[in-house]
């Protein structure tokens, strides 16, 4: 890893963590793969944080940790605030952040994905506060705003078909971008969620929150055992 300044480019990553704890995470994320390849292709709906959401064949499907984050954001927003839901999938935390009162943009760069968010945010009485928008992170993302809120893949392994891009950020080329660009789309006295875990490289997303001169506070916890591991998953608030 590279000096604090610039944890590393794009394309150039390098876990902080020993090659053993590397590879068990390698060994997970297979599992997780294989896991998912039956429900990935089906259309799943969830009752979630009192929410009805519909996830179509080819989006993310809603997780067991995934309120770690949705709870952070039902905390956090508040009314009238504006609020960019980064990588929205299929809208939850956009429809979350709607429901406290904010006005919402939902970007991501799936079709599906985007169908899916503006289906569910009508299905939760919020399409009204919800713009739907196309954009590979920041690109078409000219504004300015009070709260983003980033759900980011927390591994970075290469992938080899339209799941497990889903599930990775080849070397973390999104997380590095999106921390490289996030301050210059935030008010004044705006702030952030990301959520993310021990099941990727955390170390990593901390560096670069470091070096973007965010100051991180964890508002979400919640942990699990695996082979005899404790993973943990957190929300932080960065400001």
């Amino acid at each position: 890893m590279t000096g604090a300044s610039d944890p590393v480019s794009p394309g150039g990553y390098r876990p902080t963590m020993p090659p053993a704890d590397a590879e068990r995470i390698r060994r997970w994320h297979e599992q997780a793969y294989e896991d998912a390849r039956e429900d990935f292709g089906t259309t799943r709906t969830f009752g979630y944080l009192g929410t009805t959401i519909r996830v179509p064949a080819g989006v993310m499907p809603i997780t067991s940790m995934s309120y770690v984050l949705g709870d952070a954001v039902r905390a956090e927003v508040s009314h009238g605030e504006s609020v960019l839901d980064m990588g929205t999938g299929s809208g939850v935390n956009a429809i979350l952040a709607a429901r406290g009162g904010a006005d919402v943009v939902a970007v991501d760069v799936s079709e599906v994905a985007l169908e899916a968010a503006r289906e569910n945010a009508d299905r939760n009485d919020v399409g009204h506060a919800i713009e739907i928008r196309r954009s590979d992170l920041f690109v078409a993302v000219p504004e300015a705003f009070d709260l983003i809120v980033f759900d980011p893949p927390y591994r970075w392994f290469t992938p080899r078909d339209a799941l497990e891009a889903a599930m990775t950020d080849e070397n973390y080329e999104a997380l590095t971008r999106f921390f490289r660009e996030a301050r210059s789309h935030l008010r004044a006295r705006g702030r952030m969620l990301v959520s993310f875990a021990t099941s990727g490289d955390l170390g990593y997303l901390r560096a670069l929150a470091a070096a973007a001169r965010f100051t991180e506070e964890v508002v979400g916890r919640a942990e699990v055992e695996r082979d005899g591991v404790r993973v943990e998953y957190v929300a932080f608030r960065l400001t």
